[in-house]
């Protein structure tokens, strides 16, 4: 049996990862992404936290985030992928669980976020890939305005 740990991380920016079953394309359908965006400004309401960036990919999802205390990630991603397979009618959209990480450098892993669909060969630069916070169309948290306090 795995041993779970508990985390305290809600003074920190958190690399999310999670991946569609048998990491299924699915998000390659245009209203699916868009409504995987959606569904994450969704979650923010019923759950607040702060967004940094994050990207659809065709079959998986990386978000860089902040919890906002009382919230936990569990009550996030919990939210996120239910409702998500909800929204578009798929019973098993999701791997179980996702991968969690705690970065040393933030804007690492936002540039690495930024780029993904670059290096997936999808667009020829980050702002071109419309399902990613990288286009400059959704609204996001600046990282640096959110390590001021």
């Amino acid at each position: 049996m795995v041993k779970r740990r508990i985390i305290d991380c809600n003074d920190r920016p958190l690399f999310v990862t999670t991946n569609t079953r048998d990491r299924s394309p699915i998000f390659s359908n245009a209203a699916f992404a868009q409504e995987a965006i959606d569904q994450i400004y969704r979650t923010q309401q019923l759950h607040p936290f702060l967004l940094f960036g994050f990207v659809i990919m065709p079959d998986h999802c990386h978000f860089l985030l902040n919890v906002l205390e009382p919230v936990t990630i569990s009550q996030i991603m919990n939210t996120y992928k239910s409702g998500l397979a909800h929204q578009i009618g798929q019973g098993t959209l999701w791997q179980p669980r996702y991968d969690l990480r705690i970065p040393q450098n933030g804007w690492k892993v936002l540039d690495y976020i930024d780029q993904n669909p670059v290096k997936a060969g999808l667009c020829a630069t980050a702002k071109d890939y419309p399902w990613s916070s990288a286009s400059g169309k959704y609204d996001v948290t600046r990282l640096d305005d959110s390590l001021k306090a």
